[in-house]
């Protein structure tokens, strides 16, 4: 049975496009996620708390949450000094974003794309020197909100570029929710490979777009518990691919993921109640057949 690697996203990506919650929550939210089956989680960003009040206390999470050899955490960090503090936390990975969209790149991170690609060799430099992976997500692979459609050629030469920059994977993020199959299939042939995808349900394909992606060999996904997530650079851009509804699909189609669902729609629910407000995972809603 060939296997599946999730990427739990929704400690990080999710809980960041909320109001603030206390570490405690959060920490408590890793645990379920653990109790449920998950083993590679982005538990946090190494940012400005002032830019980003829903991450502080990123350090205190990290001393935190349960460890042990077959858990992974993953930090976003924008910048060197993030990427220092979340070294010192000891993450087992660093996630760094960019952006195929120009525009979109200036408001997310207030840097230029050629300027992002000088900034994240420098943290793969170190990241190298203390023998961590670098995974580098590239937003607006499908689509910007500014520019409209991006070239999947475009994609992959920045893809490359990254990788030759000492990035250890990349994921293709749909940020705006604008992937279709075919266009998932245009950026498998330009690219040549697609490692990874972090999908977005804004227009409702998250789960068809994973699907066909499964067909064309992608074997890891980011995820997020209740579909928690959004961007406030793309407007309109609904949250992530609900952790629970590719797990449900998964099981269905026959790949291992190691993840008990029952476990995780209660993940689900605790989340609803840390955060004071319904999900937006169908699934959550309606339950598993069990």
């Amino acid at each position: 049975m060939d296997a599946v690697d999730i990427r739990e996203v929704g400690p990080r990506d999710g809980l960041q496009a909320e109001a603030p919650v206390s570490v405690e929550d959060r920490v408590r939210l890793v645990e379920a996620l653990l109790e449920a089956g998950v083993r590679h989680i982005e538990a946090c960003s190494f940012v400005s708390p002032k830019a980003v009040p829903s991450m502080a206390g990123a350090g205190d999470v990290m001393a935190r949450v349960p460890r042990a050899p077959e858990y992974r955490y993953a930090a976003l960090v924008p910048n060197l000094k993030g990427a220092e503090l979340a070294l010192d936390a000891g993450v087992d990975e660093l996630t760094v974003t960019i952006s195929a969209s120009e525009t979109y790149n200036q408001r997310n991170v207030r840097m230029s794309v050629e300027e992002s690609l000088t900034q994240i060799e420098k943290i793969c430099t170190l990241a190298t020197s203390a023998d961590i992976p670098v995974d580098a997500i590239v937003s607006c692979a499908f689509g910007s909100p500014y520019e409209g459609a991006i070239e999947a050629a475009d994609v992959a030469s920045l893809a490359r570029r990254l990788l030759d920059g000492g990035a250890a994977r990349i994921t293709y993020a749909d940020t705006t929710g604008m992937a279709t199959p075919p266009l998932i299939e245009r950026l498998t042939r330009a690219a040549g490979d697609v490692d990874g995808l972090h999908l977005h349900d804004s227009r409702g394909t998250a789960l068809v777009n994973a699907f066909a992606a499964l067909q064309l060999g992608v074997r890891r996904f980011d995820t997020s518990v209740g579909g928690l997530g959004g961007s406030p650079f793309a407007e309109g851009a609904a949250g992530n691919l609900a952790t629970e509804e590719l797990v449900y699909l998964l099981d269905d189609v026959g790949y291992e993921t190691g993840i008990d669902l029952n476990r995780l729609l209660e993940a689900s629910t605790l989340v609803a109640g840390i955060i004071g407000h319904p999900v937006a995972s169908r699934l959550a809603e309606a339950g598993s057949r069990n």
